[in-house]
C-alpha cells in the first residue's frame, strides 16, 4: 500500500532527475530527445496518477512545481543559444513581459496568501504544451518558428494575466 501512496511522487521525482541529466546532454541530439520526451511523459502522467488513485497531496503539488521549474529552467539554459539564433526581438520582448506578469502573480500570491501558488488552468497547460514542443520545432524555418513562438507567447501571456487577476481578486487560495 505504501508504494501506491508514493507512485505519483516517484514519477515526479524521475522528471526532476531527468531534468538534471539533461544538463549533461548535448541539445537536439537523440539522447537529449529521449530524456526530454521521458520527462514530458512523466509530467503528463504524475498528476493523472495522483488524481486517479486519490493520492493527491500538498507535498506532491509542490514537488511537481519544483520539477517543472527545474525542467523548464534547464531547458531554457540548454536551448538559449539556438533560441537567440532563431527568435526575433519582438518575441523576446513578449517573453520578458510574460515573465514580469508571471512573477507578479507569484508575488501577489506570496504576499496575500503567505505561500507559493501556481494555478493549473487550461491556459497554463496549453502554455506548458506549447513550450514543451519548442525543441521538436526549433529547426523549422525561422519565420514559421517565430509565428509559432508568437502563438505560444499569446497563450502564455493570457494564462499569466489570468493567474495574476485571480490572485488579486481571490479572498483565499486553496
Amino acid at each position: 500500500m505504501e508504494i501506491k501512496k508514493n507512485i505519483a511522487n516517484f514519477v515526479t521525482s524521475i522528471r526532476l532527475l531527468g531534468a538534471i541529466a539533461i544538463i549533461f546532454l548535448k541539445p537536439l541530439e537523440l539522447s537529449f530527445f529521449i530524456v526530454y520526451s521521458f520527462c514530458g511523459l512523466s509530467d503528463s502522467v504524475d498528476g493523472f496518477i495522483a488524481r486517479k488513485l486519490k493520492i493527491t497531496s500538498e507535498f506532491g503539488a509542490k514537488l511537481d512545481s519544483v520539477a517543472d521549474l527545474t525542467f523548464y529552467s534547464v531547458m531554457m539554459i540548454k536551448l538559449m543559444p539556438k533560441l537567440f539564433e532563431q527568435l526575433w526581438g519582438f518575441n523576446w520582448t513578449f517573453v520578458i513581459i510574460i515573465l514580469i506578469v508571471r512573477i507578479s502573480a507569484y508575488a501577489v500570491s506570496a504576499v496575500r496568501f503567505h505561500r507559493f501558488s501556481s494555478l493549473h488552468t487550461i491556459l497554463n497547460k496549453m502554455t506548458s504544451i506549447g513550450v514543451f514542443a519548442v525543441p521538436y520545432l526549433i529547426l523549422l524555418p525561422t519565420t514559421a518558428f517565430n509565428i509559432y513562438g508568437l502563438c505560444v507567447c499569446i497563450i502564455a501571456f493570457c494564462g499569466s494575466l489570468q493567474e495574476l487577476v485571480y490572485y488579486c481578486k481571490k479572498e483565499k487560495v486553496k
